[in-house]
Order: structure tokens, then C-alpha cells, then sequence
């Protein structure tokens, strides 16, 4: 321990690791499995999962990792052959969009739990919290949005769910860097965070 439990944020991984040993173990299932089952199912995420790299669904966009000289490649000697518990899932816009529309309805988790998870543990820095996986952005005792992303070579994503508008954005990018630029131009030109 770096330090005690909500003195400070410091983000780690390895934690994703473990909990998703302590799911295996509990759920007597791989993580795979169970997030197949208790999550992209649940929320009627069709299109996305923890796929291996020679068995991608048809649609599936290839990542590309740009080179400071302009050169480009694929991802895909970049990449674990099939995602876990700290990244590597494939997903979609529309059913990143429906994962929140099921997680706001506590068709994941019960009320009680999913207002645990959104809730803002410990701050960051500013107006920047961090609940349980989510980051959270304040203004004063307001939340003004949700939001999650992940990066891995070749691809980048980000998603928020803003809560004054019920509106909820998704970039996907199939290169290294781009989805959170998108995202703020977005909340820029729109007025997202007002």
C-alpha cells in the first residue's frame, strides 16, 4: 500500500487483475464468462466481448499505431491474444451507450450499489474525483459528468454520461490517441458541462 484507503488517488491496474481473480474465484467462472454473462448480456451489449485476436467479429475495426516519422502499423502484435480484467474488451458506440442506460437503471446493480460505485471516493485533483472504475467530474456538490475510457496500442476510447442532460457520448478510435480530443470538443461546442 502507497498509501491509506482514500487519503489519495493513484491509479493502478493490477487492481483490475485482482479483481477479476477474486471474480473467477467467487463466480467459479473466467472473467470472460461471467462479464459475457452478468454484464454485456444483461445490458443487451450484442456486439461486444472479450474476443480473441484470430477469432474478431467481421466488423471489427483494426487499430493503428502512428509513428513520430508519419509510418504507420496494425495493433495486432500489440495486443494480449484475448483482453482481461484490466482492458481488452471490444465494444461498440451503441452498446457502450446501452452499458449506460443499464448501469442508470440498476439493471446491473442494485440502487443502492450503483450509487456506491458513482460516488465520488476520493478527489483528484480539482474539481476531479475517482468512484469505483469511474472518474467523476464536479462543480461544487454537482456532478457534471461520468466517465470512462481505456488505451491500449492502437486504440483509444472514451465515454461520459452527464446527468443534468441525461446525455450520453462514446468515441471509439482505432488509433493510440484521438478519442479524448473528440470527447472535448464535443462537450466544448455542445455546452455539455454548463
Amino acid at each position: 500500500m502507497k498509501f491509506k484507503v482514500g487519503e489519495r488517488f493513484h491509479y493502478n491496474n493490477a487492481g483490475y487483475i485482482l479483481l477479476g481473480l477474486i471474480i473467477e474465484k467467487a463466480s467459479k467462472r473466467s472473467f470472460a464468462e461471467y462479464v459475457q454473462e452478468f454484464v454485456l448480456k444483461k445490458a443487451g451489449m450484442a456486439d461486444s466481448g472479450y474476443f480473441e485476436l484470430d477469432a474478431l467479429p467481421t466488423n471489427t475495426a483494426l487499430g493503428y499505431i502512428d509513428y513520430p516519422d508519419g509510418t504507420w502499423k496494425t495493433n495486432s502484435y500489440s495486443l494480449p491474444v484475448k483482453g482481461g480484467p484490466d482492458g481488452g474488451a471490444y465494444v461498440s458506440v451503441g452498446d457502450m451507450a446501452m452499458l449506460w442506460g443499464a448501469l442508470l437503471d440498476n439493471r446491473l446493480l442494485s440502487e443502492e450499489y450503483t450509487q456506491l460505485l458513482l460516488s465520488p471516493h476520493v478527489a483528484i485533483e480539482g474539481d476531479d474525483y475517482y468512484g469505483y472504475g469511474v472518474w467523476i467530474k464536479k462543480n461544487g456538490s454537482d456532478i457534471l459528468k461520468y466517465h470512462v475510457m481505456g488505451y491500449d496500442p492502437g486504440v483509444s476510447f472514451h465515454s461520459a454520461y452527464y446527468p443534468t442532460s441525461s446525455t450520453i457520448v462514446v468515441v471509439c478510435s482505432n488509433q493510440s490517441e484521438g478519442a479524448y480530443e473528440v470527447l472535448q470538443e464535443m462537450e466544448e461546442k455542445i455546452g455539455l458541462l454548463k
